[in-house]
């Protein structure tokens, strides 16, 4: 399905790279304090809303795990779904009920699951930081090319923690996902971050 596509692609877009602590005592203060909020984040969970620039909204569940696992799942009458397991990272597509996967490192979901995570790197910058009522909205660059868009992390002042990303590709095309009643600390069943295929109709065990 084309939504599924374009949240795969923006999550991607989101989570690569493979980030190096440089120039870090001449961040700034908002690049610090989110790196910090970042690596602290060890499990969570909450609701998400994605929004397009085409397309329906929609919502679903998202579970974080870290290092290593997470899993993004859409509300029905979706089946549609992206779980790492620490190893692999599986996208599974309920229209045509097929999955594909890829090592996590090798992925763009690698960023977000490493123990140790870095907002500054060579070929990455911070185009701007604002600040809009409440929350504190990072851009981040590819250095090396411009023209590959951009991602914009949006983080709530009180309490401080993750409230979006805005994935802007090279073709302009935005995605949003929100996030809603955030939890952080708690215990999560490992089941949550297997890739068990939904069964398919008209197939009996």
């Amino acid at each position: 399905m084309n939504n599924f596509i374009t949240f795969i692609v923006s999550f991607a877009i989101l989570f690569f790279s493979v980030f190096t602590p440089v120039f870090a005592n001449s961040q700034p203060p908002e690049v610090r304090k989110a790196e910090l909020y970042l690596k602290s984040l060890k499990t969570a969970k909450a609701r998400f809303l994605q929004t397009t620039s085409s397309g329906p909204q929609l919502t679903g569940d998202f579970y974080l795990n870290r290092p290593g696992r997470l899993r993004f799942e859409y509300d029905a009458p979706l089946n549609d779904y992206i779980v790492a397991d620490g190893t692999f990272i599986y996208f599974y597509d309920g229209d045509i009920n097929e999955q594909s996967n890829a090592p996590i490192g090798h992925t763009l979901a690698d960023f977000i699951l490493r123990s140790d995570i870095r907002l500054t790197d060579d070929d990455l910058k911070i185009e701007r930081i604002m600040h809009v009522d409440n929350l504190v909205q990072i851009t981040l660059m590819q250095t090396n090319d411009i023209d590959s868009g951009s991602i914009t992390l949006g983080f709530e002042k009180e309490p401080f923690r993750l409230k979006k990303w805005r994935v802007v590709d090279a073709m302009g095309a935005t995605t949003e996902i929100e996030l809603f009643d955030i939890q952080t600390g708690m215990d999560l069943p490992k089941s949550l971050f297997a890739f068990i295929a939904p069964k398919k109709e008209g197939f009996n065990e």
